[in-house]
This record gives structure tokens, sequence and C-alpha cells, in this order.
């Protein structure tokens, strides 16, 4: 009996160990002190960075002050608050050193030691250069100082102990650096650097283990973000959001405008274009552009469907008539830059119907930007329709004007409805 406790002992000495330098590898050393003055230039590159990262959408909260954090992010986990980034001393990062605020992006790790939960997408942010790192923490040194306590983060446990966090970082997170591939173009590898790091496109865009990780930020292959309950497409499938096909300028245009001929973006894309790709460089549009058209297709072939074409009389082709003809047209054809065409749709057809009946059930709108200011808009129907009705007209246009796409039931529509928030 002694010999197997302590033979345990040892075991469970040993995986904390492990544990513990899994943690702090790759880590450097830490300079502290308040930052010293910043050049204009460095500013100004601090704010771009920090505007091509989405940082201010997460780290203010709804009428607060930009950057003074205390935005609740729900997790399948419970609810994590984001922190204060202007520079007050004692509830911000005033007293931050250039170091310390690196630690943070490349190691997920804070000024006074603690680890850092990864609804800040560190695990991306790792592949910043610290060049990068410097140039942001140059920005938000610049910002008004803000007084605004960080509020303490309520999840269950046992994901609020530090334990738990450091095993989940043992396992899932190592610190990298983003490595230029020699047989790219300099506009490929911007645009790797981009997606990968400060765009953290993988964060949204790739399915998660029940311990909330992806397989890593090469996976593009989409997923359901969860809480939300909007799945962000496959960058990788022509059948979901894959651009291989596109033009260079139709990729730039619905980055930048939010629409295309090739599509319209909504629900949290829309999010990300307002505050943040509309505004980047027309370079680094392209070099996005140009990383995502170059990525592998995914290998998902699939049969071809056989699914006869709904009764013209049916629930959902009379209420497709009343209430969605008038925009999208008699034969799903939509009105360019307004309306989108049904007919033909990906996200109509896709297997995923999460963002069609969300859209059905809770509208939305195109983001507003220079390119398209007064975007059209899709009302609510979430009071109109039942559950039922919803099923129907959703079954209906996924499988009219030539879609074959497998209907929704009454079910999926339950399941998608409670998730949602009017």
């Amino acid at each position: 009996m002694k010999r197997a406790l302590a033979a345990l002992l040892c075991l469970g000495l040993a995986l904390a160990a492990a544990i513990y330098a899994l943690n702090v590898r790759g880590e450097d050393p830490i300079s502290a002190g308040p930052p010293g003055p910043a050049s204009a230039q460095l500013i100004a590159s601090g704010a771009y960075l920090a505007r091509t990262g989405n940082c201010m959408a997460c780290h203010t909260a709804r009428g607060g002050a930009p950057y003074a954090g205390g935005l609740g992010i729900q997790t399948p986990f419970g609810t994590v608050f984001t922190s204060n980034l202007t520079p007050d001393a004692q509830t911000g990062i005033g007293a931050w050193s250039s170091s310390e605020f690196w630690r943070a992006m490349h190691n997920g790790r804070s000024r006074d030691g603690r680890l850092l939960y990864p609804a800040f997408p560190y695990p991306n942010y790792t592949h910043v250069t610290r060049a990068d790192s410097d140039a942001i923490f140059a920005y938000l040194q610049s910002l008004p100082a803000v007084a605004q306590a960080n509020r303490p983060h309520e999840l269950r446990f046992p994901y609020n102990s530090t334990l738990a966090l450091a095993a989940w970082r043992a396992l899932f997170f190592k610190p990298g650096q983003f490595e230029p591939d020699t047989r790219q173009s300099a506009d490929w590898n911007r645009g790797a650097y981009l997606v990968q790091g400060l765009g953290h496109c993988n964060a949204c865009h790739a399915s998660r283990n029940a311990l909330g990780a992806t397989s890593g930020t090469l996976d593009l292959s989409g997923g359901l973000i969860p809480v939300q309950n909007w799945y962000a497409p496959s960058l990788t499938s022509r059948h979901e959001a894959g651009v291989a096909e596109w033009r260079l300028a139709d990729i730039i245009e619905l980055l930048k405008s939010g629409v295309s001929a090739q599509g319209t973006v909504v629900g949290p894309m829309a999010e990300v274009v307002l505050n943040s790709t509309q505004h980047w460089t027309d370079a680094d549009l392209l070099a996005m552009a140009t990383y995502l058209k170059a990525l592998p297709p995914s290998q998902d072939v699939r049969e071809p469907p056989n699914i006869p074409p709904p009764l013209p009389d049916s629930r959902g082709a009379k209420l497709y008539k009343v209430h969605c003809a008038q925009c999208h047209g008699e034969q799903g054809e939509g009105v360019p830059k307004a309306y989108p065409a049904l007919a033909g749709n990906r996200t109509v057809t896709m297997a995923s119907s999460a963002n069609l009946v969300r859209m059905v059930l809770a509208g939305g709108f195109a983001p507003s930007t220079a390119g398209n200011p007064r975007p059209y808009g899709m009302p609510p129907f979430a009071t109109v329709f039942s559950n039922d009705d919803t099923a129907a007209v959703v079954s209906y246009i996924r499988s009219a004007w030539g879609n074959q796409a497998q209907a929704v039931s009454t079910l999926d529509v339950i399941q998608l409805r409670n998730g949602l928030q009017y």
C-alpha cells in the first residue's frame, strides 16, 4: 500500500512538473517598468494593427469607454469579462512594460503571472511579431486613461481553477512564431500572417472539441460558434465559404464593403467587416485575398443529392410567396447588392442550416461601410413565424429553384431558436 501511495505521489509530482514546464516554455525574460516615449509613427502603426486585430470590439462594453474592457464573452463554460487596456495605472495597463504586454500576447500570461483564458485569442496572437506587439502597446498607452476595475470572470467549477487552465494550456497551447514560406509570394505570406495571427480567423472558422480547443491556427474548416449558434463556414470548402474560384477583386470587395457580386456578409462576420477589414489598406486586403484564394480545398466530396422540388402549393411555398418573394424574387433571384439571391446561395444549401434559420428568425444587416453606406436589411420573423412555419419556409428555400439541401425539422428550429437573443 505504501509503495502504491509513493508511486502515485511521484506520478502526481511528475505530472505537476510537466504541466508547469509546458506553461512556461518559450517565455522571454521580462523587463518591468513604465514605457518610454513612443514616436508618432509607432503609435499610428499600432492604431492600424489594433484595428486589424479588431481589439476594440471585445475590449469595449456597450456604452462604455473604448478599450476600457468589461464586455462579457459568453462561453460554454461561463462568462469571461474582457480587461481594461487603457493606460490607467491601477485598473488598466499603465504600469505595464512592453515586455509584459508581449508576454500576454505571445504566452497568454498577465503582468502578475496569472494565466489568461483563451477567450483572449493568444493561441493566434502568439504568431504576432514582437515589433507589431510593441506598436500596439505604444498605441494603447497613448489612449486616455480610464479608471475601470476589471470584472471577475463568472466560470463554473472546475473551469474557474488555475489548475484546469494550466492543464488546458499544457494540452492545447504552444507558443510559436510565424514562419514565412519561401516558396510563396510576399502577398501570400502577408496574408498568412494576418489570417493566422492578428486576424485570428480560426477563432471562429474552426470546430472546437469538448474543452473548447481548436486543432490549430491552420484549421479553417468551419464550425459552430459556441453559445452564439452562428455557423462560421469552412474557408476551404467550395460548398461553404471557400473562395478558390472567386476573382481576387470580388474577395477584396467583400472584405472591404461587405457585399460583392459573389455574396454578402451578415452576423458576426458583418461586425468584423464593420470594425476591422473595411479599414485595412488595399495591400493587406490583397494579401488576405491572395492567401484565402490559395487555401488547399478540403476533400469534402459529396454524393449528388436527389431532393425533389417542393410542391408549389406547399406550406413553405405559400409562406415564401407572401413574406419573401417581394425582395428575394419569385425564383429566388434576388437583387444584386441589395437582396441576396437564394437560388444557388451557399448559405442556403450548405449542410448546416443554422445561419439560414437565424436570419429568418432574427433578421440581420450587412455592415455599413464606405462602399455600402446604407445596406439593405432582413427583418426578423420570429414573432410572425411559428416553429413549424420557419421549418416549412426554410425547407422550401433549401429545395426550390434547383437547390439541393436537406429539409429542416421543427426540432432543429426549436433548438436554434432557444439559442437566440432578441
